[in-house]
């Protein structure tokens, strides 16, 4: 099993920035490809980006590409999501995931309960 917990949302103005953490417990993290998908009011959950167990492959979706940055940190057990330039559109529940590292929810095992991030225009 593994636990994640989600930290760092927010209200953040149009053009702000933003950095989520998701701490991970349970069995060994740094074995695990890490995401984060986010789901707006009304839409369906969609990937944001991933990065594979070691750190050294990392993908994002085509909407936050040069924006959002993710990282981890296996000595912390934690998986960051830097987050510039917001624009109201990014307003969504993010949830972090761990497993598969690809861009299809299915893949991933363990999930965490969401933080919520609101960008006002």
């Amino acid at each position: 099993q593994v636990q994640l917990v989600e930290s760092g949302g927010g209200l953040v103005q149009a053009g702000g920035s933003l950095r989520l953490s998701c701490a991970a417990s349970g069995r060994t993290f740094s074995s695990y490809h890490m995401g984060w998908f986010r789901q707006a009011p009304g839409k369906e959950r969609e990937f944001v980006a991933a990065i594979s167990w070691s750190g050294g492959s990392t993908y994002y979706a085509d909407s936050v590409k040069g924006r959002f940055t993710i990282s981890r940190d296996n000595a912390k057990n934690t998986v960051y999501l830097q987050m510039h330039s917001l624009k109201p559109e990014d307003t969504a529940v993010y949830y972090c995931a761990a497993g598969g590292g690809s861009i299809a929810s299915s893949t991933y095992d363990y999930w965490g309960w969401g933080a919520q991030v609101t960008v006002s225009s």
